[in-house]
């Protein structure tokens, strides 16, 4: 029975454990900073996936690779690994893992939207109606109506809730170059690429801000290290490796649908770990955006 459904286990303990990354990013960006967290895991993963992939390919380093992948995959990495990840990051610590994912929960239909504009792929009715439902879903939770005036007001911090919008898309812009770099390269080896790109982009800044002395401070906070350390084992190692491992035993379609849980998974973590109260519009709204992603990609 488990071998049998295999890929979707992997696609919901991929979900689970880009839940836990982001719980345990938010802990340590509200210690350290969102910048040095973003530039240490990046490290930090880069080396477990090098590891990885030696044992695995047989090359620690994406030395195969071609130009045109080294250059898809850079664009991708520093796009989706940089600048979105800033944001993403940065709202976590503005307003929580819990609706940052919820806002994340767009990216999909972005992704839908860019691949039909610059990869020519077919939106349906069907793709469109669950676009509107994934939004319908984010905007229950953000907003609300003022009970005096009738007016609709943003729950949740302006700047954080933008932050993760753009994160979203930046996600999405870091897909779409993704599929355009890898071609049939491996999916670890690309990844490798794309961190790469990353960490070069976020040492030029550091560079340019002089944030050496965030990084240093942030490397001397042991329990800000530990939750790092923990998180890109979650995040870039496991979380990656289970999400390719969903690929190989079950359909693209289904790997991405249950991977994009994430908003109903945070839950327990917010209710437990972060102590927040969930309302019930809270609760609906996650799980109308999964419905809606669902809907996006079973058609």
């Amino acid at each position: 029975m488990i071998q049998s459904h295999l890929g979707e286990l992997a696609a919901l303990m991929t979900a689970l454990s880009w839940t836990i990354m982001g719980v345990f990013f938010e802990k340590a960006g509200k210690r350290v900073g969102s910048l040095a967290v973003s530039f240490i895991r990046l490290v930090v993963g880069f080396l477990m996936l090098s590891s990885f992939t030696y044992f695995y390919r047989g090359h620690f380093f994406p030395s195969d690779a071609t130009l045109h992948n080294w250059t898809w995959l850079s664009i991708s990495g520093a796009i989706g690994f940089f600048l979105g990840d800033i944001f993403l990051f940065q709202a976590y610590v503005e307003i929580g893992t819990r609706i940052a994912m919820l806002i994340m929960a767009s990216s999909p239909p972005i992704t839908a939207l860019l691949g039909f504009i610059f990869l020519d792929e077919i939106l349906s009715p069907t793709a469109i109606l669950g676009m509107f439902i994934t939004v319908g879903g984010i905007a229950l939770v953000i907003l609300s109506k003022d009970e005096g005036d009738k007016t609709i007001k943003i729950n949740h911090s302006i700047k954080g809730i933008v932050y993760a919008f753009i994160g979203a898309v930046g996600q999405s812009v870091g897909s779409i170059f993704s599929k355009i770099g890898i071609g049939d390269f491996s999916p670890f080896a690309a990844t490798q690429i794309r961190i790469i790109a990353g960490f070069i982009s976020f040492l030029i800044l550091f560079i340019y801000l002089n944030k050496w002395e965030d990084l240093k401070r942030a490397v001397a906070d042991r329990k800000a290290m530990a939750l790092i350390i923990l998180g890109s084992i979650f995040g870039p190692f496991i979380g990656v490796s289970l999400q390719l491992l969903s690929l190989q035993y079950t359909t693209a379609a289904i790997s991405a649908t249950i991977t994009a849980i994430m908003p109903v998974t945070i839950l327990p973590f917010s209710y437990f770990v972060f102590k927040e109260s969930l309302g019930l519009r809270e609760i609906l709204g996650a799980l109308v955006s999964v419905i809606g992603v669902a809907i996006l990609f079973l058609i």
